[in-house]
């Protein structure tokens, strides 16, 4: 078949065989353990060599986050915004597998986790008393707008393309390629079969899953802190570190029950009752707080957001000191969690986009979830300062986040609920979040198996809480320390997976049967024309016929290179090359599809 005559492949009609990929499980799981292991021994020792790892890392490295998540919105945007936003992630004629509010809520549900309520209230009330560096002075009317333009930086345009990224090249090479849903199947069209399938590929997704069980433990991390405070203020005894690692150890035992159980439906419909709970505390925080305040403040922060945005993608080392520093702990660690988090956020995404055209999924995956985020930090955050202005306590900028967070719904209608309810949200995501990460590590190390051995998934949920036990233990009482240092340590090899995934999937698309068939049409229109005004004149009409040589459509394109063709050879289970009849879905081994 002519390359650009193919319709596609799904991943679903190829004849994979799967199972534990041996060699990548047992070595990352070996690390991992080992890692563990020190940190639970030896917790000053990993922090003294984190720190210092950290320290040399943000000043040498922290480009590369910052360059990583730039470029992934101009790949996005020319992705989405250029001839390549017509090709579907899927065959030909597939429709999307869900309607467009459902994605949307999937989606959202997807990407937010804890975080809206750990920095909801408390990064815009940080950026308000402590503005960036060399921006605004700090208690102004001017700080309050760069405050909300900071906290959107951080949770708008940016962490959503970078997960559009991931999650459109993982829908592409398995719903229009046929390839196994494996991070290291992106890069096939850039170093061929033969090493993505071997060690090139195990050490790419030796570096997702490491990448996801440090980004997933710091999500875990911080919803054990919310929790801790939240059981601090029911019971009126403050929660330690060993109350922290109690926390964790009951909901991983929860973890473990829905991991074994298959009550995982039960648990996605928990999930979205989260999302509901979520955003019906966003709107019951607009209606009985300075509702005029935000009603201005939405439009002026997103505007102002806009306005900064290259000003904050250029701060970096060249700023001094002041700037490294607000970026190790702000800017950067968002940008190694987002980056860390890519994978699992990215295989879910496309999990839930088959059938969707690239710039629909584009246009829809990064601003619909940012224009919720935004919504939601400016309620939160333009409510804390607003009790900061009013000299409420706890709003002074000495409480920690979580504290913020528990103050802010004590000081509206309703305080002595709110504080149950919240805890109940925090954990059923701390739950869902380890179940959801941990099916996505099992299929990770089991060759691309959707639906991976429970053993395996719970090994991964356990690894996961283990990694946010040594992230609190090594953080000592600046717990959230920890949980940054690692994070980005771990995000930073992946980063670069990242930039050269971005070159691997549009040179994938640059070879698809749509855009092949697109650069025919534009080349044969030109050519008629121009012949038609050589031997016609003003009178002609186009036609198909055969053209002569040098003149056709496709004369100066090698439609049998393997570029092309080698992607839609098909194979049997053991990998060898069988023909196959695309107009009658006819193998020639005989061989039916289920």
């Amino acid at each position: 078949m002519h390359p650009g005559l193919v319709p596609g492949i799904s991943v679903d009609d190829q004849r994979n065989r799967f199972g534990l990929d041996k060699p990548l499980f047992f070595t990352t799981a070996a690390f991992i353990i080992a890692f563990i292991i020190w940190g639970v021994i030896w917790p000053d020792s990993v922090a003294n060599v984190s720190s210092a790892a950290f320290s040399w890392a943000i000043t040498n490295a922290g480009w590369l986050l910052n360059i990583t998540m730039i470029l992934a919105i101009f790949v996005m945007a020319y992705v989405g915004f250029s001839r390549l936003g017509r090709i579907k992630l899927g065959t030909d004629d597939e429709e999307p597998e869900f309607g467009r509010f459902s994605w949307i809520a999937m989606m959202f549900g997807a990407g937010i986790g804890v975080g809206i309520f750990f920095y909801g209230p408390s990064e815009p009330l940080s950026h308000y008393l402590t503005p960036p560096p060399h921006t605004v002075d700090g208690n102004s009317v001017e700080a309050l707008h760069q405050a909300m333009a900071q906290a959107n930086y951080h949770w708008g345009i940016s962490p959503w393309a970078a997960y559009a990224l991931v999650g459109g090249a993982i829908a592409y090479s398995s719903y229009r390629r046929g390839r196994v849903p494996l991070v290291s199947s992106i890069f096939k069209p850039l170093f061929g079969s033969r090493d993505t399938d071997g060690p090139l590929g195990k050490l790419i997704d030796a570096l997702a899953l490491i990448a996801t069980l440090f980004g997933t433990a710091a999500t875990l991390g911080v919803s054990a802190i919310q929790i801790g405070e939240g059981v601090t203020i029911i019971s009126g005894h403050p929660v330690a570190n060993a109350g922290l690692l109690v926390i964790i150890g009951i909901l991983g035992c929860a973890f473990i029950l829905s991991a074994v159980s298959g009550v995982s439906r039960g648990v996605r419909y928990l999930s979205n009752i989260n999302i509901t709970l979520t955003l019906g505390f966003v709107i019951f925080v607009f209606i009985v707080g300075p509702t005029l305040l935000l009603l201005n403040l939405i439009p002026s922060g997103i505007i102002t957001y806009l306005d900064q945005l290259l000003p904050m993608m250029a701060k970096g080392l060249s700023w001094g000191d002041e700037t490294i520093e607000f970026q190790s702990y702000w800017t950067a660690f968002y940008w190694a969690w987002w980056i860390a988090w890519t994978p699992f956020v990215g295989m879910f995404v496309a999990r839930i986009s088959r059938g969707r055209t690239l710039r629909e999924f584009t246009l829809i995956t990064v601003f619909a979830p940012t224009a919720i985020l935004i919504l939601a930090f400016t309620v939160f955050g333009g409510t804390a300062i607003s009790f900061n202005q009013k000299g409420l306590e706890g709003f002074d900028g000495s409480a920690s986040n979580e504290q913020v967070l528990f103050a802010m719904f004590q000081d509206l209608p309703l305080g002595t609920i709110t504080p149950f309810l919240l805890l109940s949200v925090l954990a059923v995501f701390f739950v869902t979040s380890a179940d959801s990460a941990s099916v996505i590590m099992g299929t990770m190390s089991s060759k691309g198996d959707p639906t991976p051995n429970k053993f395996v998934v719970v090994f991964w949920g356990l690894s996961m809480m283990g990694i946010a036990v040594v992230m609190l233990l090594t953080g000592g009482e600046e717990v959230l320390s920890g949980l940054q240092n690692l994070t980005i340590l771990a995000a930073l090899p992946f980063s670069v997976v990242l930039l050269v995934m971005m070159v691997a999937f549009i040179k994938d698309l640059h070879s698809d049967p749509m855009f092949i068939r697109r650069a025919y049409a534009r080349t044969a229109v030109e050519n008629a024309v121009v012949r038609g005004i050589e031997e016609h004149g003003d009178d002609f009409e186009i036609s198909v016929e055969h053209a002569e040589e040098g003149r056709g459509a496709g004369s100066d394109f090698d439609s049998a290179a393997d570029r092309y063709t080698e992607w839609y050879q098909r194979t049997d289970e053991d990998g060898e090359n069988v023909d196959y009849n695309f107009e009658t879905g006819e193998w020639a081994d005989g061989y039916k599809n289920s």
